[in-house]
């Protein structure tokens, strides 16, 4: 019923079972991981999404300049926003929060925040990836 296996044809099975699922696993993971680092330093225009709205935006849009590790949020001028253009509508230090999440925080000590995004008090989520900025 049970035939023996030789050392040799297990370790090809665990080389098989290894090239077939674990390493697209981690390549896959990696992959996710590079993607959603942040961005070059530069001027982007980001999606605004209204967590009150369900995350969309409304077609609404503003610049994002990133320089080093800081990040400055500008009205751009496009429909749906109440400032007038060029007012800054969040700044500060570009940091990967403790849930995995892209926040702009004001100290290093933000990425330790109980509450992030959303309408907390706490600092803003940004999304690398999609290019949305989230506020309330």
């Amino acid at each position: 019923m049970f035939r023996k296996l030789s050392i040799n044809t297990g370790l090809t099975m665990i080389k098989q079972m290894i090239n077939r699922i674990i390493l697209p696993i981690i390549f896959g993971c990696y992959i996710n991981l590079v993607s959603a680092q942040r961005p070059k330093n530069g001027t982007y225009t980001y999606q605004i999404a209204f967590e009150e709205w369900g995350g969309k935006s409304l077609g609404t849009t503003c610049t994002v300049i990133i320089k080093g590790d800081k990040i400055k949020v500008l009205d751009n001028g496009s429909r749906g926003l109440m400032g007038t253009k060029g007012d800054v509508l969040d700044s500060g230090i570009i940091v990967l929060h403790k849930s995995g999440k892209w926040i702009i925080g004001h100290t290093i000590k933000d990425k330790n925040a109980k509450e992030i995004g959303g309408c907390s008090d706490g600092p803003t989520v940004i999304d690398f990836k999609r290019k949305k900025w989230r506020t309330c």
